[in-house]
């Protein structure tokens, strides 16, 4: 930060970023576990981002792996990551403005639509398990791109809604990733829950978001990296996909999960 004398003051470096050791195994991936290893994985993913909203500082906390070469990925041993910031990311506040919208004119929640439109068109669902679907969104901005979403509404991933069967999703997680390492070298999985809204001075709500609980819907996006001349990830928030969803969709169903 610059001062009006021009001196350079550093900016206070206040975050957190944690390891989640998947396994003791060393030559096993998150998709290679059981279901009930991947749901401990999951539950440790809950645990952390939990207790780091505690701390007040911290508007939003994000879980994301990183796999294979492409995806920037150290080391071999099967790991995630949990990272806490001050700001709320723009990715996620992209969404967090364009769900707020859609509630604000139709007084639903997009993601619940979008599961709804998804389930009835049948064109782009890749797999589901219990509650928990797996689709490859409309306008995917890469390749085999793939969304894990609940049916049932929830704004929280770390706050499993009552009744939920939190092994499902674990299964549907295990059997997507098994299909995409079939097709793409790396991906990145990340979990999108929905941000701190206890401000500092003690309020349970920040005054500009009331209706979050109403409009936001935690997922899982997962970007595959596949080697091709696609310019996806050159463009700024400007994507090119060769590749329509319902193709993508049709391919990874036609793979073996078990593979």
């Amino acid at each position: 930060m610059r001062r009006a004398d021009g001196i350079y003051d550093a900016m206070s470096q206040v975050g957190a970023d944690e390891v989640v050791i998947e396994t003791l195994e060393h030559n096993k991936q998150l998709e290679d576990l059981r279901d009930d290893q991947i749901l401990l994985v999951m539950e440790a993913w809950r645990q952390r981002i939990e207790d780091l909203k505690r701390d007040l500082r911290f508007k939003y906390v994000s879980v994301y792996k990183d796999f294979g070469v492409l995806a920037g990925r150290a080391g071999e041993h099967a790991y995630s990551q949990v990272t806490a910031t001050t700001f709320v990311p723009r990715r996620i506040l992209y969404e967090l403005r364009a769900a707020r919208e859609w509630y604000k004119e139709k007084e639903r929640c997009v993601f619940c639509d979008i599961v709804k439109q998804e389930e009835r068109q049948a064109k782009r669902m890749v797999d589901t398990q219990g509650d928990y679907v797996a689709l490859c969104p409309y306008a995917s901005r890469v390749p085999f791109e793939v969304w894990i979403l609940d049916r049932k509404h929830n704004h929280l991933f770390e706050q499993p809604r009552p009744g939920s069967n939190r092994r499902h999703l674990a299964a549907l997680l295990r059997r997507v990733l098994r299909r995409l390492r079939q097709v793409a070298p790396a991906y990145h999985p990340v979990v999108h829950s929905s941000p701190n809204t206890v401000h500092p001075k003690g309020e349970t709500t920040t005054a500009y978001w009331k209706t979050i609980k109403d409009d936001y819907h935690w997922h899982i996006e997962i970007l595959p990296i596949v080697k091709t001349r696609s310019k996806s990830y050159n463009i700024k928030e400007v994507y090119f996909n060769e590749m329509v969803p319902e193709q993508a969709a049709a391919m990874l169903r036609q793979l073996d999960p078990q593979s």
